[in-house]
């Protein structure tokens, strides 16, 4: 029986081409974003892209129930849909705030909270949550994104042992430095001229998201560890996607609060 597989934040980088990797390996996909206008997928007999909005319950709803009537079933979810608030938490303001954990940990319980109850019936399936090195740790002016990524880590790896009494399965992804369109459409700079303070900062941080692109991975790689991810029937939990992310994780591990934070100073002063 054909498997299917529902992604959020489908419509670019690694979800689109999660999306599309799991269609051309024969599998049901339920692409969704907030805007399928967005989207350059093709659908076909095997995938359906619709509207999904994370931070909109009824949408949400909406959304799984199409898949599950078009597709008969889902299988698996995969959690993709974010972006990144970054800037001084001095000079971000609370919609702003809200908006990263309505988006990035709320969005993602809501679906998750929306998909369980038919794979806990059907009593199989896997949640795939998408996470980052910055939820293990926290990088400048990060406050925000870490601070939801870190959320991400510890509400998977604590909802993994509950979803396993009734066969569920949590698996979660780490990636790197991915070349999307994150720099320009994902990432949310908060700025502040009139705080002179943190100006150095924002600018090294500025310069960095600028040339993500040039030193990321494709987001293909993530989609490829995902499917191991879903596909190799163990009961690991998390899963890098790209060196970059396994040299900082085990750096960060292994070098201890007090080197690390000196490094990280050390490289942005110069």
């Amino acid at each position: 029986m054909t498997q299917t597989i529902l992604v959020t934040g489908a419509s670019t980088g690694i979800g689109r081409a999660t999306a599309a990797l799991f269609a051309d390996r024969g599998w049901n996909v339920a692409a969704t974003m907030r805007d399928p206008a967005s989207s350059d997928l093709a659908e076909g007999p095997n995938l359906a892209v619709s509207a999904l909005d994370v931070t909109d319950e009824a949408s949400i709803a909406t959304a799984v129930a199409g898949a599950i009537e078009r597709f008969g079933s889902l299988d698996v979810v995969v959690n993709n849909a974010g972006y990144a608030g970054y800037g001084p938490i001095e000079a971000t303001p609370m919609e702003r705030i809200r908006r990263q954990f309505d988006t990035n940990v709320i969005g993602l319980l809501a679906v998750t909270k929306a998909v369980v109850p038919h794979l806990r019936a059907r009593g199989s399936g896997t949640i795939v949550n998408i996470s980052s090195p910055a939820g293990k740790i926290g990088f400048p002016l990060g406050t925000l994104y870490c601070g939801s990524k870190h959320a991400v880590e510890g509400m998977s790896e604590a909802m993994s042992y509950e979803l396993a009494a009734a066969g569920i399965a949590v698996k979660i992804i780490e990636p790197g430095a991915i070349r999307t369109d994150f720099a320009t459409r994902s990432l949310d700079l908060t700025t502040d001229d009139s705080i002179p303070e943190y100006a150095p900062l924002s600018a090294a941080i500025a310069a960095s998201f600028a040339t993500i692109d040039e030193q990321a991975s494709p987001p293909e790689l993530v989609a490829e560890v995902i499917f191991e991810a879903v596909t190799d029937g163990t009961d690991r939990l998390r899963y890098t996607a790209g060196p970059d992310a396994e040299q900082m994780i085990t750096g960060r591990a292994t070098a201890g609060d007090e080197a690390f934070v000196a490094g990280m100073r050390a490289r942005l002063s110069g």
